[in-house]
Formats: structure tokens, sequence, C-alpha cells
């Protein structure tokens, strides 16, 4: 049985990972999945409500999301967005699927805040973001993944993403 990979787009809230892991995904020919439908109702509730997610509300939200990478590099591969703000987050994504790449898209603060202000509809209340830069820990030198950053129009970031992978030799 052969493995395919399978991309994970991580950073903090608004940087554009369910945009442009749609776009990936889209390039590429694989599935999406949006890691946000992966989190159970009680983790949605605290959020909305402005509290963040502690470590014991990630694990099943993480393992949720592992197994669906490890289907997918079981069949034709994919790509998921998925904060993955933390590098045991990282590995715990992993651990089912070692191959799996990481984008981690990365912005100035100025803009991620007026991205996640204008943003309507979503549970992730502004007054989280100090929350998740406190949390994010940039992707090490022994992870594999590219970093992106995030200005420009979501099509210019998709491209910035799939040439770094493939300068990568990920892809």
């Amino acid at each position: 049985m052969s493995t395919q990979r399978v991309i994970v787009v991580m950073g903090v809230a608004s940087t554009g990972k369910t945009t442009v892991g749609g776009l990936l995904a889209e390039a590429l020919g694989v599935p999406y999945a949006e890691g946000d439908a992966f989190h159970p109702a009680a983790n949605v509730a605290k959020m909305s409500a402005g509290t963040p997610l502690e470590d014991a509300d990630r694990w099943p939200w993480l393992d949720s999301i592992g197994e669906w990478i490890r289907n997918s590099a079981r069949l034709r591969g994919g790509v998921v967005a998925a904060s993955s703000l933390k590098r045991v987050y990282r590995d715990r994504l992993r651990a089912p699927a070692p191959g799996a790449v990481f984008v981690h898209l990365t912005g100035e603060r100025p803009l991620i805040e007026r991205r996640m202000s204008a943003r309507k509809g979503h549970f992730m209340p502004a007054s989280l973001l100090d929350s998740q830069f406190a949390t994010l820990e940039p992707l090490q030198a022994d992870e594999l993944g590219v970093t992106v950053d995030v200005s420009g129009s979501p099509a210019e970031v998709t491209e910035k993403a799939l040439a770094a992978l493939r300068l990568s030799l990920v892809l």
C-alpha cells in the first residue's frame, strides 16, 4: 500500500488556513478537510465564549484530525487546515502519518488582527488572538514543512506555498 503526501496548513486564526488549504487541495487534485469541523461541540462553545482551549480539550480534536491524515495518506493524499500551534500538537498529528508536511502561514500581527476583525460568522472571537500568538511555536528545523507569508491575495499565498513546497522537494 503506497503512502501519499498529506499537507497540514497551520497558523494562528485568520491567516487564511481554510482558504489557502482549499486552494492547495484544488491545485493538487486531492481532498480537503477543514480542521474546525473536527472540534467537538464543547470546544466550539468554549472558544465562542472567549475561553482559550487547554491541551486536554485539544487531544481528541487532534486525534480525529490525525485519523483523517492517516487515512488520506493511505489513499490519495490530502490537505487539512488545523492551527497546530505547538510542536507537541504537530507531533501528535504526525504520529499516524510521519510523512505529513506542514505549511505554516505567517503574517504581521496588525494584518492578522484586521483580517480577524473583518471575519463574520466564525466562532473564534478576536479576543483570543493574543492567546494564539502566545501559544504559537513556529516550525522547527527538523520538522517537514515550509513557512509562507500571508501578505497578498489567497491565490498569491497559495502560489507561494506551492513554490516553497516544490523548492523544499516535498512535492
